[in-house]
């Protein structure tokens, strides 16, 4: 007879501690175990049946019990591509134990095949296949692949995340969701691939209910709309935001916002008024490069016939700060890409530019194309052991322009822009033309506590533990207090990170150098290419076996 409670861990598995977005010396001064809860799998705690029991084990901000593990009637994890490895160790853990391990997430809907050892693949959007899982897994079936139609799943049904789950304690933000999807058709990106290219939206309800739940559990400051692009569908949200405006001046500004959007967000000023009275102070944007001819070859033409820096400006305006993508590696660069790159990160003002090798991720056009050409590694669906991100681990691929070339123009970058003088003076200037609104945060006494407690570390790290920064960390504090006070809360945003980006950009200097020195050594034999089945390899769209 069907266990009718089972008990059930949701294990969500470890990024790579040396990437970009790890931030853990910030997270240590803040006081938190890591960035953000995997909002993924609490929204799939919420769309499992309530009968069930519970339990979530993030490994990026605590360790597997051994006796929670050998309790548990079924293990369910999975993530992205960065989680690999960790995803792969924890379903050989489990299938050791005996104990049943199903996997989701985006990796291995992109990657089915490199999770065979998985007893369940659940594929594709949870809310489209779940019921379909729940009902197997309730009849005795322990075997099975669960595929859901593809962009068809109805995100105005998925439920509120079971935000109870969490101890925000642990994170820096929580993260929540208004849309899936983007309509842009970007060469590199597999968003369009996973989720379509018509974004779909939650009902304005539905995000009120999501952020009374936060707001019910004791949390305040920092949520990030994790979306794929906020803006991908520009009518849905600007009626949003109204809504969003009321529900935080009722509630006394509890939370800040950040968010992802296209660069195109600069182009419409009541849509940018609206997200700074709704209190947005933050937006990652995917420049990418300032080329146009590299831009209209990556299929990313909603960056072109702009200039980046007036774009980047009149975001700033509105009282948000931009956070970067940036990418060395297209077909179409040339040889001054990295002064191109440094002059366009350094006249935008963005402190926290994320600059990456060209990766071709699984399911994505440019990886059609690569294999189309015979130039993609047969292996490029494996993060490289200790691979930091794209940083370390890109060019998977044979590229145009001598690899060392690339290599020692994005060293070249990445040695310029995360040197402090460059970084603390794109801070500065940053921190001087941020138009912040004039909001006062709501204060608790435990959200107090925490900051100044965060507040003192911060100045020991830049003073006694860090002394060669103090002479950049003190001038640009004081130069905002005595040219936009308003903005303090922010540049402080932007300088945390430094601890981590700084000690990171110089571990993947060292890394580069290795590289480049095993060329120049003649050490480097480009890899075994890939080569594309006779038949097309997927999943059937349901199989169970008991």
């Amino acid at each position: 007879m069907p266990n009718t409670r089972p008990r059930v861990l949701l294990i969500f598995p470890r990024f790579n501690p040396h990437s970009f977005w790890s931030l853990k010396a910030a997270c240590e001064v803040w006081g938190a175990r890591c960035p953000a809860p995997p909002l993924g799998l609490i929204t799939l705690a919420a769309l499992l049946p309530q009968s069930w029991d519970l339990k979530l084990v993030n490994l990026n901000a605590e360790e597997l019990d051994d006796a929670e593990l050998g309790a548990a009637d079924l293990v369910l994890t999975g993530g992205m591509l960065p989680q690999q490895p960790d995803s792969l160790r924890i379903i050989e853990l489990c299938r050791s134990r005996g104990i049943p391990v199903a996997v989701g997430g985006p990796d291995v809907t992109s990657s089915p095949h490199v999770y065979a050892g998985a007893d369940f693949r659940v594929l594709g959007e949870a809310e489209g296949v779940i019921g379909e899982f729940v009902a197997a897994w309730d009849s005795g079936v322990r075997q099975g692949v669960f595929e859901a139609p593809k962009f068809q799943a109805d995100v105005t049904r998925s439920p509120i995340p079971r935000f109870d789950l969490l101890d925000f304690d642990h994170y820096l933000f929580v993260g929540v969701q208004f849309s899936r999807g983007c309509p842009f058709t970007c060469e590199f990106c597999d968003i369009i691939e996973l989720y379509g290219r018509v974004p779909r939206t939650k009902t304005n309800e539905q995000m009120l209910a999501e952020l009374d739940r936060l707001y019910e559990l004791g949390f305040r400051g920092h949520v990030d709309f994790v979306d794929d692009n906020l803006i991908g569908n520009k009518k849905a949200v600007k009626g949003f935001l109204p809504h969003l405006i009321a529900w935080q001046r009722q509630k006394k500004y509890p939370f800040l916002f950040s968010t992802e959007a296209s660069l195109n967000l600069a182009d419409d000023p009541d849509l940018l008024a609206m997200m700074r009275e709704a209190n947005f102070f933050a937006s990652f944007v995917g420049i990418e490069s300032p080329d146009e001819e590299t831009l209209i070859q990556m299929r990313k033409k909603q960056n072109t016939r702009r200039s980046i820096e007036d774009s980047v400006a009149r975001i700033n305006r509105a009282g948000i700060f931009v956070t970067a993508g940036f990418i060395v590696g297209f077909d179409a660069e040339k040889g001054r890409v990295a002064e191109a790159l440094r002059t366009c990160i350094e006249t935008t003002n963005i402190p926290m530019a994320i600059v990456g090798l060209l990766t071709a991720l699984p399911n994505t056009q440019l990886t059609r194309r690569l294999a189309k050409e015979g130039r993609l590694h047969a292996a490029f669906e494996k993060p490289p052991e200790g691979a930091g991100d794209q940083c370390t681990g890109g060019l998977n691929f044979v590229p145009l322009r001598p690899r060392r070339d690339i290599l020692a123009d994005y060293r070249s970058v990445l040695a310029d822009i995360y040197e402090p003088a460059a970084f603390f003076g794109r801070v500065r200037r940053l921190a001087r033309v941020l138009d912040r609104a004039p909001f006062l945060p709501q204060i608790t006494w435990k959200g107090l506590r925490r900051d100044l407690r965060a507040l003192g570390r911060l100045l020991y790290r830049f003073t006694v533990a860090e002394p060669r920064l103090a002479r950049h960390f003190w001038p640009a504090i004081v130069d905002c207090a005595r040219t936009n006070p308003r903005a303090l809360q922010v540049l402080l945003f932007n300088i945390v990170p430094y601890l981590h980006l700084g000690p990171f950009a110089r571990h993947v200097i060292a890394e580069i150098d290795r590289q480049i020195a095993e060329i120049d050594a003649g050490l480097v034999v480009e890899p075994e290419l890939y080569r594309a089945p006779a038949v097309p390899a997927g999943p059937a769209p349901m199989l169970a076996v008991a």
